[in-house]
């Protein structure tokens, strides 16, 4: 008896091939709407309800259209509010810096009058802090000023210089709370000059200037008879930056009050 090979045209092969099949429903009659068949393209809308959309939103923005113009207003006018003030500030920046050359050239001579009052033939640092504060140059004056008031012995007038200064580079920002510190203390007033100091030491703390600022903490607390304070700040020292020149200076500062 000769062998059949298997070509799948069996009616066997064909009954299991239709039992293995899955039926896909139809709807009896083929006009109506196809309502409970997924679309062929789950991404593609009906185009009767698109157009539906649109013409909603049409009929929001015909509705609402003198409300929408006016956002829109408010919006281009705060774009070019805000380009105009960068625009003019950059312009008054540039003109504080070349109105306190001068005064800086003084200041850096020591002839501190002439750097904050002026020398007759341009504006001194007081000038510059007070009509352009908002610039970075005019917030510079305000330090300049401070240093110079500083050293002629003005506290008062150091301390409401440097207040009014501000910095994003922490260096300079821990020296202008340090010297704050220095106008304090020599005010009086040494648990404020103490406070100031600690600012100084931890704005950023550092092992090149936080110790020396440690340092004169402690030693304002001890002024103003908080040896407790004191102590705790001639320890940060020895502990925190065991390698720094002030640990030795601290070690003796501490020895004395721990008799």
């Amino acid at each position: 008896m000769s062998k059949i090979p298997y070509t799948g045209k069996s009616q066997q092969a064909q009954q299991n091939r239709q039992g293995q099949q899955v039926t896909q429903q139809v709807p009896a009659d083929p006009l109506a709407p196809a309502e409970n068949l997924a679309p062929e393209n789950p991404l593609l809308e009906d185009p009767d309800a698109l157009a539906a959309r649109l013409a909603q939103s049409e009929d929001f923005v015909r509705s609402n259209r003198n409300v929408l113009f006016t956002i829109l207003a408010v919006v281009v006018l705060a774009v070019i509010g805000g380009f105009g003030y960068y625009t003019w500030r950059n312009q008054q920046d540039e003109k504080a810096q070349a109105t306190m050359f001068r005064a800086v050239n003084n200041w850096e001579a020591d002839s501190l009058n002439q750097a904050i009052k002026g020398d007759g033939k341009a504006p001194g640092l007081v000038t510059v802090a007070n009509e352009y504060g908002s610039t970075k140059a005019g917030n510079l004056a305000n330090f300049y000023a401070g240093v110079a008031s500083l050293k002629q012995g003005k506290f008062k007038e150091a301390l409401d210089y440097l207040e009014d200064f501000s910095s994003d580079d922490y260096l300079v920002q821990s020296r202008a709370y340090a010297l704050m510190g220095d106008a304090q203390l020599e005010l009086g007033k040494a648990k404020e000059a103490a406070d100031l100091y600690a600012k100084a030491a931890d704005h950023n703390a550092n092992e090149y200037f936080s110790p020396g600022y440690l340092l004169k903490e402690g030693t304002a607390r001890e002024i103003a008879n908080d040896n407790e304070g004191a102590v705790k700040a001639y320890d940060r020292i020895i502990n925190e930056y065991p390698t720094a020149q002030e640990v030795a200076e601290a070690r003796q500062y501490k020895a004395k009050l721990d008799k």
